[in-house]
């Protein structure tokens, strides 16, 4: 598995959705910088690095290859975070700790569905 020795977080100010710049050093000797730290509608998310091509697009220039790789580095990244700024950026259910809960979707009866009962 990935092991990140060491994270920086450099803290953004005055921007609309973009909080900080992250480096990660991987097993102490490969640094990837550039990474972003980005607060969205569903909550704060890490971006990799990117570079816009001639036709205007971004592409990523390194990424994770699986979801449980893009996770891990997402949760040190946010964790850094918050430990640099002492924002809240990632929701810990483990510890009872759970983002915003939408009570539209809990009636199920609204959207014809009926509970089970046991017998």
């Amino acid at each position: 598995m990935l092991n990140i020795t060491d994270v920086q977080i450099k803290k953004v100010e005055h921007d609309e959705k973009l909080r900080a710049f992250a480096s990660i050093v991987l097993d102490g000797c490969f640094l990837v910088g550039d990474i972003r730290v980005v607060e969205g509608e569903d909550g704060y998310f890490v971006s990799m690095p990117s570079r816009r091509k001639r036709d205007g697009r971004f592409v990523d220039i390194c990424f994770p290859l699986d979801t449980p790789t893009r996770e891990f580095i997402e949760e040190k990244v946010l964790l850094a975070y918050e430990a640099a700024t002492g924002a809240k950026a990632i929701s810990r259910p483990e510890k009872g700790e759970v983002g915003q809960v939408r009570p539209d979707l809990l009636n199920v009866e609204e959207f014809g569905f009926t509970p089970k009962t046991n017998p």
